[in-house]
This record gives structure tokens, C-alpha cells and sequence, in this order.
């Protein structure tokens, strides 16, 4: 008991010390959501963000290319989960005065080498994105849709510029975004005067700036007259991106009130994907479960309860002899099996990813996780699944006492080292990718320590910790006693041969959550936000019910067959519906998304394979504990002399 009190005071420890040492590297704190008030004239400071591609997956600083800088460049701070998104963010040059509007601002003016104009040439290539932030509102593009009732389609950012040609040329150019004509939606208090910001819009323009004389302060332009509040005829010609060409940045804003309240600000946002495709995967979902659930309710009222009774009233041990099924092999069926180490770290493992998911979810829905709050959510389950290391260790252990298992501290080990290794060493390899392509979604080395001191700090010892006290625990009992010498399996129908039916089995769960899992893969790869928590918990249930039944059908028809090696089957039947969800990621890659480069290509296969794998844990520890509670089920129910 003193060595479970000092791993226990030993991990308080070091999660106050990380929780201090973050402070000051990338702090864990969620940003505040209070409302905001201004009152007019108020100054109003745009935040700038990374710039993203769809089409590279790689993220960079705003100021990674030449644009326009403040005279102190000030970062602000960033939580973990921020950091991992690859999110930098920094003030900027533009400067809103509240309610007052401007036309024609100019911000600065650049003149560009060769160097500089071939990096804007890349990230136009490449169709990178401009993102900014006001208020803690994302900056976002309003693009009209075919039908003119229907609101506008927002887009995130703004594109750096754009490829095309110009004049009747045939040679395509690169012209550069320079002219941003910003839209500030705000909701006025009627008795105090004061507004709260609503909306931040942008319409970006390309435009060759003219103006008379030499450059100064007070110079003013002769494409773009202020007083006139627009555009003269003459700056049709766009800007175009070369060499020794001088490029001026300029912008425009503009106040509009809005009947928008504050607390429905993020709607717009939010509410872009289409609720009835969500509740179309609902109803495929719950047809499946309908259908197992009509299986399981078949074998377990009809099947079973008959093989129950007539087990428990044959007379002699010659008709106990002569029967057939699933009885037979209940001196065997609650044998250990091969690997049976390895088999308890995968379910203290999946146990954990459990918790982890289920806690997060939870949260999500009672709204602690908004997407005001960037990174909110990564920072969260990360957080999560190093203190469900506790139970991590106790099932684990449990488990492992139960297979007669001696060495505690050993198969505890294995779980808090063998999953979080694998990932954190794959993880590693494409983070120096990242960083090779110098890209801001390189890990930093601080954090990079910060998550090794959450692993090694606080992960393992509370796994030790679950360990100690499951191992503790009194013994579970076997129902039955199994035969010293194992028994022959016969041979199996085609049917079932284990790859067939492990195969077979992942189809159903994999078919419950595809539908779901296209709106995911569209959030995380294409840049958008998913926050429809409701719809997710909702079939994340049904995948705990389809995992469980589905290994239960499957399970009993072994059983029936004679054939008494259930535990690693059972793992496996569910979690093979990760291997149908790296091919459907696969399927994904090569439909939907627009990656030409290499190491984007292999960031987003080793990502799959990690998110793969993880899924590979969390549905084969649901089909095993299913399993597990089921035989032991049927045969407590049975009398065995």
C-alpha cells in the first residue's frame, strides 16, 4: 500500500509541476468566453493566424511569407491542443476604430525580391489560406449561393491570391490578394450604446495600386479615392506577383448592426453542414442495431434458453455424452489463451480509450468544449487519457490475475508504454517531416517535453497506480473448471475460419459510423468545423451496441461449433472495423482531397493509421468485454457436474 500511495502522490506531483512549467510554454487554460463590450470609437485589434492548404496539410506562420508587420511582432499565448494544430497567432497591422468606418487604409508597401516572390508564387500554387481572428471570431469568406434566397456559404480565410490569365495573355500569372474590404457585424444595446462584435467578413481583391510622385506618409493613391468611398475605373488591372514589382496592401472596413445576439454569434459557423444527412446516418445506424439486436434477442430468448433447459435436464452422463454444442467445451472454453499477456495490455488499453472518449463526449455535449475555445478539445482528450491511465492499469491487472498471472509490475509496464510508444514513435517520425518542410505544425521542443512529462509524469505512475490496486483485487472466478488437457477442436465449417469471420464481423460496426466518420474526416482534412457533438454521442453509442452484439452472435456460433479459443477472437471480430476504416480513409484520400505532394500524402496516411489503430483498440475491447460477460453468462446458467 506505501508503494500505490507514493506512485498516486508522486503523479499530484508532477501534473502541479507540468500544470506550472505549461504557464509559461503553452498554457492549458481554455480561453475566456465572456462577451465583449465596445463602445464606438473603441480600437478594435485583428489577430493574424496560420496560413492552411487543403491541398499540402501544412500549415505556416502569417509571417513566413513578406506581408505587412506590426513594429513588434507580439505572440499570444496557446494552449496545447493549439500548439498540435499547427495555430500561431500574432497581431497584426490592421487596426479597427469601432463603428467608425475607413476606405482605403493602407497598411504598408512591400517591393519584392525574387526569393519572396517565389514564395508567394508556392502558396498561391498551392491555394493557401489567409486566417484571422477578431473578438475570437475566425475570419471568414461569404460566397453566394446559385439560388439568392438561401444565405451565403462562409469559407475559412482568404486565399493568398490567385493563378490565372489576364488581358488575353495565354501565359497564366500569379496575382496577389492586396486590397481586403473587411465586413464587421456587431449587436448594439439599445440602453447602454455599447456593441458586441457578431461576425468578421472579408471580401479579398487584387489591385495594382498607382499613385503620383514619391513614396511618403501622407501619399495618397490614385486607384482608390476614400473620399469618394470606392474604387476608380482605372484599378481593374490586377496585382501581379514578380519580381522588383511593388506591391501596396491596402484595406477598407466597414460596420454593419446585425439582429444576431452575441450568444448566437457562432451559428453561422457551426450550422453549414445539413442536419438531415446526420439523422440519415442516425436511422442507418439504428437499422443495423435493429437487426443484431433481433439476432442477439433470438439466440438469447429462444436458442439459449432451450440449450439451458434441456442441458440442465438430461438424466445421465450417456445422453450428457451424446449432446452436442456449446456445452461440451466448457472444460476448456475459460482457458487462457495464447499471448494472453498481450491480450490484457490491448484491453487495459481499450479501456482507457473508453473512458477517454466517453468523458469527452460527455463534456462536449453539456458545452465545455466550444469551438471558441481553440484547441479546447485535443487539449482535453489529451488530458483525459493520461488520468484514465488509472483504469488503464486496473483492467489491465485484473485480467491478469484472472489468467493466473503472477508478475504485476511486469504486464503493467507493457500498458503504459506499448500503444502510447508505438503512436508517440510514429507520431515523432512525421513530426520531423513537418518540421523538415518548416512548417508551424512542427511540435515544438517545449511541448514535445511537455507531452513526454505528461506520459512518463503522470500517465504511467497512475497506470502503476490501477495496476496495484486491481492486482489487489480478489481473483475473478471461472463459472466452470477447466479440463487439464485441452480438448480437439474439430474441424471447422468454411464458414467459420477465423479470418472469414473476423472480417465479416467488422463490416457491421464500420457500417454504423461511416456516415458520421465522412462529416469527421471532412472537419479535420478540408478545414472545417464539427461540432455537432449530439449526433456523434449518439452513434458512438450505437457502435458500443453493434460491437457488442455483433461478437456475441459470432461468439455463440463458435461456441456452438466446438470451437473453445473465443478470447482473441472476440477482441479481433470488432476491431477489424478499423481496418475497413483505413480503407475507407484510403478511398477518402483519393476521392475528396486534392494532395499531390509526397509528405503531405504520407502525413495523412500516418495519421490515419494512428486515428486506425486507435479505433482498433476501442472496438476490440468492447467486442471482448461482451464476449467475456456473455460466456460467463451461459455458463453460470448451466449445471456441470
Amino acid at each position: 500500500m506505501g508503494f500505490c500511495r507514493s506512485l498516486a502522490l508522486r503523479s499530484l506531483i508532477s501534473a502541479i509541476v507540468l500544470l506550472l512549467f505549461t504557464h509559461h510554454v503553452h498554457s492549458f487554460y481554455l480561453p475566456g468566453v465572456a462577451p465583449q463590450d465596445f463602445q464606438k470609437g473603441d480600437p478594435l485589434s485583428v489577430k493574424v493566424n496560420k496560413l492552411t492548404s487543403t491541398k499540402t496539410q501544412l500549415p505556416y506562420s502569417y509571417y513566413s511569407l513578406p506581408y505587412c508587420r506590426p513594429n513588434t511582432i507580439v505572440d499570444s499565448r496557446e494552449n496545447l491542443g493549439e500548439v498540435l494544430r499547427g495555430d500561431r497567432i500574432e497581431n497584426s497591422p490592421y487596426v479597427f476604430t469601432m463603428r467608425e468606418p475607413q476606405m482605403c487604409k493602407i497598411v504598408c508597401r512591400q517591393t519584392l525580391d525574387a526569393k519572396t516572390a517565389k514564395e508567394f508564387k508556392e502558396k498561391i500554387e498551392d491555394e493557401y489560406r489567409v486566417n484571422m481572428i477578431l473578438d475570437n471570431l475566425p475570419l471568414v469568406v461569404p460566397i453566394q449561393r446559385l439560388d439568392q434566397e438561401s444565405p451565403p456559404v462562409y469559407q475559412l480565410g482568404f486565399y493568398v491570391g490567385l493563378k490565372g490569365q489576364y488581358a488575353g495573355k495565354k501565359d497564366e500569372k500569379f496575382f496577389i490578394h492586396n486590397h481586403l474590404t473587411f465586413t464587421v457585424k456587431y449587436h448594439k444595446d439599445m440602453q447602454t450604446d455599447s456593441a458586441r462584435i457578431v461576425a468578421f467578413e472579408v471580401k479579398p481583391f487584387s489591385v495594382k495600386h498607382e499613385y503620383e510622385g514619391k513614396w511618403t506618409v501622407n501619399t495618397r493613391l490614385s486607384t482608390c479615392d476614400p473620399h469618394t468611398k470606392r474604387m476608380v475605373s482605372n484599378s481593374n488591372t490586377p496585382q501581379e506577383v514578380e519580381a522588383n514589382k511593388e506591391i501596396v496592401f491596402t484595406y477598407d472596413v466597414e460596420f454593419q448592426e446585425s439582429e444576431v445576439k452575441w450568444a448566437s454569434r457562432w451559428d453561422t459557423y457551426l450550422l453549414m453542414s445539413d442536419d438531415q444527412i446526420h439523422w440519415f446516418s442516425i436511422v442507418n445506424s439504428l437499422m443495423i442495431v435493429l437487426f443484431l439486436s433481433g439476432m442477439v434477442a433470438m439466440i438469447m430468448l429462444r436458442t439459449l434458453y432451450r440449450d439451458i433447459s434441456r442441458y440442465n435436464e438430461l438424466e445421465t452422463q450417456e445422453e450428457a455424452q451424446e449432446e452436442t454444442g456449446w456445452k461440451l467445451v466448457h472444460g476448456d472454453v475459460f482457458r487462457p489463451p495464447n499471448n494472453s499477456d498481450l491480450l490484457c495490455v490491448y484491453a487495459g488499453t481499450g479501456v482507457q480509450f473508453f473512458g477517454m472518449m466517453l468523458v469527452t463526449m460527455i463534456f462536449a455535449i453539456l458545452g465545455f468544449l466550444s469551438p471558441s475555445n481553440r484547441g479546447g478539445l485535443m487539449t482535453a482528450m489529451l488530458l483525459l487519457w493520461v488520468f484514465m491511465g488509472l483504469f488503464a492499469g486496473y483492467a489491465s491487472a485484473r485480467l491478469y490475475k484472472m489468467f493466473k498471472g503472477t508478475e504485476w509490475k511486469r504486464i503493467t509496464l507493457r500498458t503504459a508504454f506499448m500503444f502510447p510508444g508505438s503512436v508517440f514513435a510514429l507520431f515523432f517520425i512525421l513530426n520531423t517531416l513537418i518540421w523538415g518542410q518548416r512548417s508551424s505544425g512542427a511540435v515544438p521542443f517545449g511541448t514535445m517535453f511537455a507531452l513526454v512529462f505528461l506520459w512518463f509524469g503522470i500517465s504511467v505512475p497512475l497506470v502503476f497506480v490501477g495496476g496495484y490496486v486491481g492486482f489487489k483485487k480478489p481473483t475473478i472466478e471461472d463459472p466452470v473448471k477447466t479440463n487439464k488437457i485441452p480438448r480437439q477442436i474439430p474441424e471447422q465449417a468454411w464458414y467459420m475460419n477465423p479470418l472469414f469471420s473476423i472480417l465479416i464481423g467488422g463490416i457491421l460496426p464500420f457500417g454504423a459510423v461511416f456516415i458520421e466518420l465522412f462529416f469527421i474526416l471532412t472537419s479535420i482534412w478540408l478545414n472545417q468545423f464539427y461540432y455537432i457533438f449530439g449526433f456523434l454521442f449518439i452513434v458512438f453509442i450505437i457502435l458500443i451496441i453493434t460491437c457488442a452484439e455483433i461478437t456475441i452472435v459470432l461468439c455463440y456460433f463458435q461456441l456452438c461449433s466446438e470451437d473453445y479459443l473465443w478470447w482473441w477472437r472476440s477482441y479481433l471480430t470488432s476491431g477489424s472495423s478499423a481496418l475497413y476504416l483505413f480503407l475507407y480513409a484510403t478511398f477518402y484520400f483519393f476521392t475528396k482531397l486534392d494532395i499531390t505532394k509526397p509528405v503531405s500524402g504520407v502525413l495523412y496516411f500516418g495519421y490515419m493509421l494512428i486515428g486506425s489503430y486507435a479505433f482498433f483498440v476501442l472496438t476490440g475491447t468492447i467486442g471482448f468485454y461482451a464476449c467475456f460477460w456473455f460466456t460467463r453468462l451461459i455458463y453460470s446458467s448451466v449445471k456441470i457436474d
